[in-house]
């Protein structure tokens, strides 16, 4: 950086003094973070929900079974057929993606169901044309914000990812699908409604039985893992025998709305107060895909038509100046870069913003890439962490792990990892040793959403045979239809 201007230099040293966050730092919010975990199992509650599933217990390796899974996302739906076979933590997969129509995500809610059970019916269709296909059980990960009182059930809180559909929210989804499936004759019976944090933990634990943690770093974060019932005081109602486990949906991109302990600079509190929702998910709203590129825009645009440096001087800021225009995709091209002179950063700031940067500019722009990109790395391991505290997770302890921002952005799971390392003091020879792994271990999830699903789906069904019944509201219709 020896070529850079001074004015430039300064406004460098003072955003890595603004995004950097030091070990001290990321302690203090662990620490803070297993209190609000714990509130949020409490009666009273907390701003993270902590949202009982009830999927009781991990996966045994064993089950077995054919299962449809169903996975609505914002912009996609998929449809999987999953066969879980006798080999122990086996399974067979095959699948369509069909596209979610812009219209119905503000459209009438029979539209929606009618669409995905024509979706459903198409994939059984194609796959299953002698229709030799008997009653099958299906998984449906529906990863909007649900209360469930059972594994079978889910109230709608709100709609999230653009869909914005009326009378929906407030009820219980599962009858309104199951009306579709119904009216088209299909021989598919709706077990478990799951989130994807919930799958990924539970599809992760079936391939490999250290992982106790299931994690989603994308658009949003999130985590699931396995409490002990005697430590949810809020289900303690139910007189369920103290030890029983039972999976957390945590919900925690709500940690600290209340601004106790997370960082926040000038560029955070923007995006909240222009949020739709302000004074919420404050903790995804410095960490998640959806706001990074957002963080990265402000700033450029702050310093440009700041005193202190000016950026980009004369040049036309009406691309940056339009909100969410970049995401965590272009900070991540910008990160990856691999020429010297950041060529590829100058013709992306070309081609997308209209923007012609000098070199100092661009060593300036690929330094705020990586700041904002490891400061949310490192946040996002303090809910990891936090996880690991409050439930005393002894090595090895896998984290599955999913999410575009997980598996495309640079460094990201490097940088969680050193992350870890500071939080818990590891000492360095335990970690540099060749073959030898961190005590906590963040890795590339199995397939929650569908594998997932239909382990869910399995379990969920071993419990009806067995005659443990608690939290699953219709299982005379399991008897009937999965189990005859």
């Amino acid at each position: 950086m020896a070529d850079i201007p001074q004015d430039l230099l300064g406004q460098i040293k003072y955003l890595e003094d603004l995004f950097t966050v030091p070990a001290s730092k990321l302690k203090e919010i662990t620490d803070h973070f297993v209190k609000e975990l714990a509130k949020g199992l409490s009666v009273e509650g907390g701003s993270i929900p902590m949202n009982v599933t009830w999927v009781m217990g991990y996966p045994t390796g064993e089950e077995q079974g054919t299962f449809i899974a169903l996975d609505m996302g914002g912009t996609n739906l998929r449809v999987c057929e999953i066969v879980l076979p006798e080999e122990k933590g086996e399974f067979e997969i095959i699948q369509s993606k069909y596209r979610m129509p812009e219209e119905l995500k503000t459209g009438k809610s029979e539209e929606l169901w009618e669409y995905i059970a024509d979706c459903v019916q198409q994939f059984i269709d194609y796959h299953h044309e002698d229709g030799k296909l008997g009653t099958v059980p299906m998984g449906f990960t529906f990863s909007y914000p649900c209360t469930q009182d059972y594994v079978d059930h889910g109230v709608l809180q709100r709609w999230t990812k653009g869909f914005d559909i009326s009378g929906v929210e407030g009820e219980d989804v599962v009858p309104l699908f199951e009306a579709a499936l119904k009216k088209r004759g299909l021989p598919i019976h709706l077990t478990a409604l799951i989130n994807d944090t919930t799958g990924t933990l539970i599809a992760s634990n079936y391939t490999d039985q250290s992982t106790r943690i299931g994690a989603i770093f994308g658009t949003g974060c999130n985590a699931a893992y396995m409490e002990n019932v005697g430590s949810c005081p809020k289900i303690a109602h139910l007189n369920l025998p103290p030890e029983t486990p039972i999976a957390i949906n945590c919900e925690y991109g709500a940690f600290d709305n209340e601004h106790i302990v997370l960082p926040l600079t000038k560029y955070d509190k923007i995006i909240d107060a222009d949020s739709p929702r302000p004074g919420q998910q404050a903790f995804e709203k410095m960490i998640s895909g959806l706001y990074l590129g957002e963080i990265f825009r402000l700033v450029l645009l702050d310093l440009h038509q700041g005193n202190a440096c000016t950026i980009f001087e004369g040049q036309s800021m009406t691309k940056l100046s339009k909100p969410y225009s970049l995401d965590a995709s272009f900070l991540s091209l910008i990160e990856e870069d691999p020429f010297e002179n950041l060529s590829e950063t100058h013709d992306l700031l070309k081609q997308q913003l209209g923007l012609d940067a000098k070199k100092p500019e661009l060593e300036l722009v690929r330094r705020l890439a990586e700041l904002i990109g490891t400061r949310a790395a490192r946040l996002s391991a303090c809910g990891i962490a936090a996880i690991a505290k409050k439930k005393d997770l002894q090595a090895p302890c896998h984290v599955g792990a999913d999410g575009s921002v997980f598996n495309k952005y640079p460094h990201f799971k490097a940088r969680g990892a050193q992350a870890l390392r500071d939080i818990f003091d590891w000492p360095a020879s335990t970690i540099q040793q060749r073959g030898k792994e961190d005590p906590i271990d963040i890795r590339a999830a199995e397939d929650g959403s569908g594998v997932g699903a239909a382990l869910i789906a399995a379990l969920t069904i071993k419990r009806v045979k067995e005659g443990n019944l608690i939290g699953i509201k219709h299982a005379d219709k399991i008897k009937k239809s999965c189990l005859s």
